[in-house]
């Protein structure tokens, strides 16, 4: 089997704004990831992923496309652009773009044009349906709350929005359609980027006849009625065909629902369509046992289920397709917060604990920015403290209009869950605005920067920082860790999460303590021939204290 770059490379999510202001407006922009790429460089990336920079009206932060060719110019131009694209490859890193090809903004000119009548160049761009006796085509509810039909006068018929009411679901039964994205990505490829992470990109193929959903209840996309519909892998291949297979590049499709065995059709090794998948099975766990609650919740993590939910993709994948290894991104709340322990005792050996296990494992690992330092979550308190469009409509929908809970439990499920807790400004140093601004943030600071930032990470030997500049270089350096076949100790252990990985006659062992207790577990570690990397400075054999991650090697 011929290796790819892509399996010996770590990635770095970028959120632009808030990564780095450069203009002093309080946004982030190009120029200030230009400024930080030495940072990136020192902590071993290999890989840049941007969220989306393009032209939006921001209803979603982006994820809102009204023109796929132009920048937004709160982040700056296209000029400012192919400079940052240009000083990427400089400083050896390659660079990928957010594919949002799902659905467009409302804004966007072919939506635009698509509602103005029945018979336009772009009146099958999108999903319409007539009413049916006078509603909605279908139950469907939307991700952000709601319906996912609205309704236009002009056409006499609704379209359709798995999402916000301005996110309009592109109808990719149209070849013009498929046409259209392939010509975007053929734009940005010939620009000379490394690759696409693809959103929601299982959502495009619809199931046929558009069914009601079964309990009309519940948000339906991520429940097998929407997501990987009946003509996916065809849309997949072509694209391949039309656009992947003439350039040396990365994809990664962002899959909710999607199983292991879904993910294999889709990235098979020697497959045609992506080379890797972001699956949601860890990230989804400890949803309300009130399904109309839908993710709002703020139990704990089960171990035994995050150990049964990881091991399952390590398993099902090794030697046919390849994993995404991820614990934070811009939908999710840190990580630290949600799978360990925020509180100050703990952070720091928390966050390396939770670096190290997912590292250690087969897959490209993705660092999203601020993990690197152990970000925790913002805890707020108010709903007026949320800019997330997906938190708010979620407060006003499940406390205001439906009652289905009070304002301070719900206010503690965001505080557990929001995507806003990932999304605060990245504190550089502990400095006005947290050195990433002279002047006011676009959004708050999570108010622990003054502790932790870039600036004192940088100066702590023993920070987070280091430990993932450790554990990168250790996967650019050894096939066992990037190859290794993955066998999973003791599945039902509530405390320790440990596995071994094997790869031409040696053995790795990964020990992690996901307590803040002290105990012990016998793995065979004192016959290890050395100690790989550890989050503490000594070694107490079978001893494991409080978040203790240790990794073997047995030669």
């Amino acid at each position: 089997m011929t290796h790819k770059w892509w399996q010996n490379a770590a990635i770095y999510q970028i959120y632009p704004q808030s990564f780095q202001d450069s203009n002093n407006d309080g946004i982030g922009d190009l120029h200030g990831i230009i400024k930080r790429l030495p940072y990136l460089k020192k902590l071993g990336v290999d890989v840049l992923w941007l969220n989306p920079i393009y032209q939006s009206p921001l209803k979603d932060n982006g994820y809102d496309i009204a023109d796929y060719e132009k920048i937004l110019p709160e982040y700056g131009t296209m000029t400012d652009f192919d400079e940052l694209l240009k000083e990427v490859h400089a400083h050896g890193l390659k660079l990928l773009m957010d594919l949002v090809v799902n659905h467009t903004s409302d804004q966007h000119r072919w939506f635009q044009e698509s509602k103005q009548s029945k018979d336009n160049k772009y009146a099958d761009y999108y999903m319409w349906r007539d009413p049916v006796d006078g509603h909605e085509p279908n139950n469907w509810h939307a991700a952000f709350g709601g319906s996912a039909w609205t309704y236009v006068p002009e056409r006499g018929q609704y379209y359709l929005h798995l999402f916000a009411p301005g996110q309009p679901d592109l109808n990719w039964e149209n070849p013009a359609v498929r046409e259209s994205v392939w010509n975007i990505m053929r734009f940005w490829l010939d620009k000379g980027i490394d690759g696409f992470r693809m959103d929601v990109i299982n959502l495009i193929s619809k199931p046929e006849g558009l069914p009601d959903a079964p309990d009309p209840g519940t948000y339906p996309l991520t429940e097998g009625l929407v997501a990987d519909g009946p003509k996916l892998n065809d849309y997949l291949h072509e694209m391949n065909d039309k656009v992947l297979s003439h350039y040396d590049v990365m994809t990664v499709g962002e899959m909710p629902s999607s199983k292991p065995e879904d993910a294999i059709s889709y990235t098979g090794l020697d497959s045609h369509e992506l080379n890797m998948v972001f699956q949601f099975q860890h990230v989804a766990l400890e949803p309300n046992p009130d399904k109309r609650l839908g993710k709002w919740n703020d139990q704990p993590v089960k171990l035994p289920e995050l150990k049964t939910a990881l091991s399952r993709w390590q398993k099902a994948l090794d030697g046919k397709g390849w994993n995404s290894l991820y614990w934070n991104n811009h939908d999710q709340p840190r990580a630290v917060s949600r799978f360990a322990n925020d509180d100050p005792k703990y952070r720091v050996r928390a966050a390396k604990m939770l670096g190290t296990t997912l590292h250690m494992m087969q897959g490209t690992p993705f660092v999203f920015e601020g993990e690197e330092l152990g970000m925790a979550n913002v805890h707020y308190t108010s709903i007026d403290q949320y800019e997330d469009l997906e938190s708010i409509n979620a407060y006003r929908e499940l406390v205001e209009e439906k009652k289905l809970v009070d304002g301070p439990t719900m206010l503690k499920y965001l505080a557990n869950i929001s995507r806003d807790n990932a999304r605060t400004p990245m504190p550089w140093d502990s400095g006005k605005n947290a050195g990433f601004s002279d002047v006011k943030p676009w959004f708050a600071l999570n108010p622990t920067y003054k502790e932790i930032n870039a600036k004192a990470v940088l100066e702590d030997k023993d920070s987070v920082f280091y430990h993932y500049q450790k554990l990168i270089q250790l996967r650019h350096d050894s096939d066992l860790v990037k190859f290794g076949t993955y066998d999973e100790i003791d599945p039902d252990d509530a405390e320790v999460f440990a596995y071994r990985r094997h790869y031409q006659g040696k053995t790795l062992l990964v020990i992690s303590n996901f307590t803040a207790n002290t105990v012990t577990r016998d793995y065979d570690q004192g016959k290890a021939d050395k100690l790989v990397i550890s989050n503490y400075d000594d070694d107490q054999g079978t001893e494991l204290r409080p978040y203790e991650s240790k990794v073997y090697v047995f030669n």
